[in-house]
């Protein structure tokens, strides 16, 4: 039988027990949102599904503090940002997009749709990013190295990769002409105005010391000569399939994979050439 002087005890354990199991609850929320987010692509659809749901009658899970924070954090991501819709932009919580969405659409299947195409750029460009998970490392590297010629260059093929191959070769092109300059300028190499790119990128690999012929070693020889190769090769295939030059009745198209394919290709030889030229023994100086 309890007695009056066991009550207060017995309630004082209820409430550690239930302040215990709150916090556990909260900690396990804590760790599903984290997991959740492993990436940017999981950010973009918990804040595509959370809209949807404020504007067809349900609730953004985690509220306004979770939205705020969402698209600060896209918003942030330079590769990102100018791909979200400009509703994100304009509506800086979630009142402010409720207020927009009920007078925008007044059905529940419209706003579906126009939210989903809303993060349509967004989430093919990260999905495609994900096919390639050199990606941020070769971006990282050129931005650091030219964040506006050269790095927007990159860009730009990337962006062309699904619905516009013939650009993303003809970008592709265009980073390594460019990196090759900027390379060659910074060292105060001379190059012809007319050079092409496999003249330009002999040149670098020159000043370099990544000729195949500064190298004994069978094995590098061969790896700097294939690198000379797909140099040669990806300036070939611009000039047959990219929109560089106009094209007959029989034009070869490429496909995504195509794009996907060359842009990959020159994105690694761009950035190999970069850390290259970064870890010669010169002064910061005399790069600039």
């Amino acid at each position: 039988m309890i007695g009056v002087i066991d009550l207060p005890i017995i309630l004082i354990g209820c409430n550690l027990y239930e302040i215990a199991l709150k916090l556990e609850m909260g900690q396990k929320m804590h760790d599903a949102d984290e997991f959740e987010e492993r990436t940017y692509l999981d950010k973009i659809i918990r804040l595509q599904n959370g809209l949807v749901a404020c504007a067809t009658g349900g609730i953004f899970e985690g509220g306004d503090a979770v939205y705020r924070r969402l698209r600060r954090e896209l918003l942030e991501r330079n590769d990102i940002a100018g791909k979200l819709p400009d509703f994100l932009r304009h509506n800086r919580d979630l009142g402010q997009f409720w207020e927009f969405i009920k007078h925008k659409m007044k059905t529940y299947a419209e706003r579906r749709t126009f939210i989903w195409n809303g993060f349509h750029a967004a989430l093919e460009h990260l999905e495609a990013n994900e096919r390639n998970p050199s990606a941020d490392h070769i971006a990282s590297t050129i931005e650091k190295f030219d964040p506006e010629t050269v790095h927007s260059l990159w860009q730009k093929a990337l962006d062309r990769r699904i619905n516009d191959p013939d650009g993303a070769v003809t970008a592709a092109r265009s980073l390594l002409e460019s990196t090759c300059k900027h390379i060659l300028d910074d060292s105060d190499t001379p190059y012809p105005d007319d050079a092409d790119l496999p003249k330009l990128w002999a040149l670098c690999a020159e000043k370099l010391n990544l000729a195949p012929h500064q190298h004994q070693e069978k094995v590098f020889k061969a790896i700097l000569g294939n690198c000379q190769s797909v140099v040669n090769n990806i300036a070939s295939i611009r000039n047959k399939i990219g929109d560089a030059h106009g094209q007959g009745r029989r034009a070869i198209k490429p496909g995504v994979r195509h794009a996907e394919l060359v842009v990959n290709l020159a994105g690694a030889m761009a950035a190999f050439l970069i850390s290259t030229w970064q870890e010669q023994p010169v002064s910061s100086e005399e790069r600039h």
